[in-house]
């Protein structure tokens, strides 16, 4: 079976800054809105630190920065991502902020940090589902749990895929421009999982070129995952629909 992460190196991580919108400043800003709306900014001292899982081109990356976040560990599979990171990171001359990892997200918070030394762990742009195993969740929500300081916060954005589509609504637009077509459909395998096809048609010498590829994703429900949460000793603070469809969690560690 194709692993996300083999999907990606096969066929998104190329076109993944165009699936944004092509335009990584405006998914920066959004996300630092988004951060900031959720009382992310550092706090007010010489060293803050921040991890990134699963920070594909670097958008919340940049956004921490700009937070206030002096010291961001960005981790993901890709390195196509992770060179686009290095180069946006560049550009905005933040190369001694921000500090690419290419690894798996699973259980790497105990390798990067200290228990109860980060301010910040984000995990967004859909990444939770894309693990292997519902466990895979627990463990990364008890290792952040471990891994902030008091007052920490951890912030994830997810697509809930628990409600089952039907017929003509398992196709899905994701994005299309003149030279890109982008559509995935859905087959739902069971309770806790759901197939992902994309199909990507790109132009190339007057004509159309398809290339399909298809992984898993978890179908985690918000009670569910605010339940790993309380479990783990976090407080929820947020959790619901946000920007482009997706759940917003917001839990912080207690002082």
């Amino acid at each position: 079976m194709t692993t996300a992460t083999d999907h990606y190196d096969r066929l998104l991580a190329e076109h993944y800054t165009w699936m944004l919108g092509g335009d990584l400043e405006n998914t920066a800003a959004a996300q630092e809105e988004l951060l900031g709306g959720l009382g992310l900014a550092a706090p007010p001292e010489a060293e803050a630190a921040a991890v990134d899982l699963g920070c594909g081109p670097g958008p919340q990356s940049l956004a921490l920065s700009r937070l206030g976040y002096t010291s961001i560990t960005a981790v993901d599979t890709s390195k196509h991502l992770l060179d686009e990171l290095v180069a946006n990171t560049r550009r905005a001359g933040l190369t001694e902020a921000v500090h690419p990892v290419h690894d798996d997200i699973r259980g790497i918070l105990p390798r990067l940090a200290a228990p109860g030394s980060l301010a910040a762990v984000v995990c967004m742009g859909d990444t939770l589902p894309h693990l292997p195993d519902r466990s895979d969740v627990q463990n990364l929500v008890a290792d952040t749990a471990r891994a902030l300081r008091p007052a920490g916060s951890f912030v994830a954005t997810y697509r809930d895929l628990t409600g089952e589509l039907t017929g003509p609504d398992r196709f899905i637009p994701v994005r299309s421009t003149t030279d890109r077509i982008l559509t995935c459909f859905l087959d739902y395998v069971d309770d806790d999982t759901v197939q992902v096809h994309d199909l990507l048609h790109t132009r190339q010498d007057g004509g159309w070129n398809l290339t399909a590829s298809s992984y898993p994703k978890l179908r985690l429900a918000p009670q569910w995952l605010t339940d790993q949460c309380t479990a783990s000793g976090l407080d929820v603070r947020y959790h619901a629909v946000g920007p482009r469809g997706l759940q917003v969690l917001h839990a912080v560690k207690p002082s």
